[in-house]
């Protein structure tokens, strides 16, 4: 079975698992997407990538970005064909209020170590989503490298509301303009 055909099977598992589980949340209680199978060649491997769905507007993709090799690689930027602009965000305090950013430089994935996209954290930062997407949708992204490596990997749709960020000043929207909080 090809690895293309094993991941659709996984997360059509997932997906029905989840269907089965009912409509009633619990407070902290999330549903865990399949992990991203990795090649022997693969530097980079994404563990429980999820986005949260989104009609249009704003969104965010998180998941664990594991680094394979022995040397640091750093991701500069994201793309993904349900919205023509992404960046990569980092959460910080800001007079005492989170406030979402561009982060500089990218974010380094330590050799043999691993980064953490979570809500309230950093994040791929969906910017004008004119694809929806619907909880368990499967939304393929690129991250490039520093080094111009790109990598890709499929995350699941998945509700979920956010962390109550806001932009930091100068930056072209809000969630809040477009009824959103990303976090």
């Amino acid at each position: 079975m090809s690895l293309r055909k094993r991941g659709l099977l996984a997360a059509t598992v997932l997906v029905l698992a989840l269907t089965g589980c009912g409509s009633e949340k619990s407070p902290g209680a999330e549903a865990a997407p399949a992990a991203t199978s990795a090649s022997p060649q693969q530097a980079l491997v994404v563990k429980d990538p999820w986005v949260k769905t989104a009609k249009s507007g704003m969104s965010a993709a998180y998941g664990t970005v594991m680094n394979t090799t022995g040397k640091d690689i750093v991701l500069v930027s994201a793309s993904s064909s349900v919205s023509p602009m992404m960046e990569l965000h980092e959460t910080t305090t800001v007079d005492g209020k989170m406030a979402m950013r561009p982060k500089d430089g990218g974010f380094v994935i330590p050799a043999n170590g691993s980064h953490e996209f979570k809500p309230g954290g950093d994040h791929f930062m969906l910017m004008d989503v004119k694809t929806e997407v619907k909880t368990g949708d499967q939304v393929t992204f690129t991250l490039t490298t520093k080094d111009g490596g790109t990598f890709q990997f499929t995350a699941l749709g998945k509700d979920f509301a956010a962390g109550n960020e806001s932009y930091m000043p100068g930056m072209g929207g809000s969630p809040s303009a477009s009824g959103m909080s990303m976090g």
